[in-house]
């Protein structure tokens, strides 16, 4: 199992009920066609389609993905999903905790107000593509299947994003090894139709 984060720019914004039940925290966990920053020498967008059919069966609304600092599930009815135009929208009813307090807290005042979410790539249907992009000298990938999504978090800041972006660097790894392995095979290949060996 490949679970990657990806850190958004997008606001996540405190909301409170007009009839008083209690606030809400409601963002994108992401957006479909905006290119990330560099992730390690490759950039990467999510297409739209690219959730048709992910499995967001069981998906948790976490604080800085941490198991431990539940917001909201989608299983209890406290965390509700919807995919539009834009991406995957979130809308948690946090609970009386002290950390679901404290955040609260710290996004009234402004310090915390970014999304992230985590996801696996359906890899088993070609879930992604690589391109080299010569004017910006990087890898782009597209994500255009994802199997899975486990949480969409309220983040911090994206001081962990390149740590985190550890499994889509193999996964980028081992695209240019394919890569290095296809073109060796096709210098064999022209090797020996040279030699005449068939």
């Amino acid at each position: 199992m490949e679970k990657e984060r990806r850190l958004l720019n997008n606001k996540v914004e405190l909301r409170s009920n007009d009839d008083s039940s209690g606030r809400k925290i409601i963002g994108y966990g992401l957006r479909f066609g905006v290119w990330s920053q560099d992730l390690g020498g490759f950039i990467e967008r999510i297409e739209p389609g690219a959730l048709d059919q992910a499995d967001m069966s069981d998906v948790r609304c976490l604080i800085d993905h941490e198991s431990s600092k539940v917001l909201g599930r989608n299983t209890s009815g406290t965390l509700k999903l919807s995919v539009d135009d834009f991406g995957l929208r979130y809308e948690t009813d946090p609970p009386d905790t002290t950390y679901a307090n404290d955040l609260i807290v710290v996004m009234e005042r402004g310090d915390v107000n970014q999304s992230s979410f985590a996801f696996q790539v359906d890899y088993d249907n070609d879930g992604d593509n690589w391109d080299y992009d010569h004017n910006l000298g990087m890898y782009k990938r597209t994500i255009t299947k994802i199997k899975r999504i486990y949480d969409v978090s309220v983040v911090t800041y994206a001081a962990y994003v390149q740590a985190e972006s550890l499994v889509s660097n193999r996964s980028f790894e081992n695209y240019k090894n394919e890569l290095r392995r296809k073109q060796e095979l096709d210098k064999l290949l022209i090797e020996i139709d040279l030699l005449g060996i068939a």
